[in-house]
């Protein structure tokens, strides 16, 4: 009886705390520490937890938490982040737990935020958005297509764009987040009977290994001027992009603020290919605002500047634009072809067995380091890659089907 009363009390705090911001009482929603602490406690007990987050990022640098959704396989729940006093504590240390498997679905970004804000990667890790590609459901396939397929389970999607961080939330939205979770147990399940029926949990560990490792989530300043890499064509102009791409990485990290309220990309490749080297010269240039060049981040810009052009342009090298090297154009496309006939066949998707990259490294090198070389891509595509590129296997079409043959 005191074990009742005892529940009985911090089910009535759970309730007068959502009514104070808010929300339906007849909601599950997790505003204080204590309730939190207790929840994860509980679903600790169970072999897995299904995840999920919403977030806001456009006028952030990094992503804002608004909501957390957790399901185990007899409860589920929801928590607000941003409820006055709350400590995350207890949800990052379920996620930390090595006997709870975390399940999401398309984990990239609900495991970045977790490693900014708690410093750690949810392991174990299963992504069901990847283990539905080794299953043979289709490249990126949605979560509203695996509810649908996989639970019979239709999601209303017009709570998709709403603003997370606005309270209270209507009933609505909490009821499409929590469907999120609820759903995903239902998948989870299914994909993971089908990789034990196929044999292919290990296929789907080598993807984890990725998206568990911190060199995934750990971005340097020095390298974020990669994303622009092809809007440049001299040496010259690469190192000056170079040193603005890191300050600017560096100046929307510590302001918390988007790149683009830093500096456009535009405005970036423009300073980079005219290497202004005065702030009259820079304030000539179209892309860049009015008066911009009197503002403090102008004499950034300038030193930015004057660092790339001090770098040995001999030392860049500017990421290929040439696809199907040493004239491996056809090959390139034969080995497109010889893809999609290995992912039809063995009900894989294509983007997981090989990139355009890996195609192109080996058209180009029978010893390239790429995935598609490796572990069970080899085993499935890469020594066919290579036999149709030595001429000892040929396509054929039968029945408006591309078929594989030895010669």
């Amino acid at each position: 009886m005191p074990r009742l009363a005892k529940m009985r009390r911090e089910q009535a705090k759970t309730a007068d705390s959502t009514r104070t911001l808010g929300y339906s009482a007849g909601m599950d929603l997790i505003t204080t520490t204590p309730d939190l602490a207790a929840v994860c406690a509980r679903l600790a007990r169970h072999s897995y937890v299904t995840v999920d987050t919403e977030f806001l990022r456009e006028s952030t640098y990094y992503s804002k938490l608004c909501l957390l959704q957790m399901a185990g396989p007899e409860d589920a729940v929801l928590v607000d982040p941003l409820a006055p006093g709350i400590d995350l504590a207890p949800f990052f240390a379920l996620m930390a737990d090595p006997v709870v498997e975390k399940v999401f679905h398309s984990a990239r970004q609900d495991v970045e935020i977790i490693w900014f804000m708690g410093h750690l990667i949810p392991t174990p890790l299963f992504d069901t958005q990847i283990a539905a590609m080794v299953c043979g459901y289709g490249d990126s396939v949605s979560y509203e297509q695996l509810a649908n397929d996989l639970a019979k389970a239709r999601i209303d999607k017009s709570s998709r764009f709403t603003d997370w961080s606005r309270r209270p939330l209507s009933e609505q939205q909490l009821t499409y987040a929590l469907a999120d979770v609820t759903h995903l147990r239902t998948i989870y399940g299914a994909l993971r009977s089908q990789l034990a029926e196929t044999g292919r949990e290990a296929w789907l560990d080598e993807e984890m290994a990725i998206l568990t490792s911190p060199a995934t989530y750990a971005t340097k300043p020095e390298d974020a001027w990669l994303r622009l890499a092809s809007r440049i064509r001299k040496p010259r102009d690469a190192a000056v992009l170079i040193e603005l791409a890191a300050w600017r990485e560096r100046e929307a990290r510590s302001r918390d603020v988007p790149r683009s309220r830093v500096m456009k990309d535009d405005t970036l490749v423009d300073v980079a290919t005219h290497a202004p080297r005065s702030a009259e010269a820079l304030g000539l240039l179209r892309s860049v605002p009015n008066g911009f060049e009197r503002s403090r981040a102008a004499s950034d810009v300038l030193e930015a500047v004057a660092r790339g052009l001090a770098r040995d342009p001999a030392d860049i090298e500017l990421p290929s634009r040439e696809r199907g090297r040493a004239g491996g154009g056809a090959l390139l496309d034969l080995l497109k072809v010889l893809l999609k006939a290995v992912s039809e066949g063995e009900r894989v998707a294509p983007k997981i067995i090989a990139s355009v990259d890996d195609l192109d490294a080996i058209a180009a090198d029978d010893q390239a380091d790429v995935p598609a070389l490796k572990g069970w891509r080899r085993d499935i595509f890469g020594e066919r890659a290579l036999a149709l590129k030595n001429g000892r296997l040929s396509l054929a079409v039968e029945r408006s089907r591309v078929k594989i043959v030895a010669i």
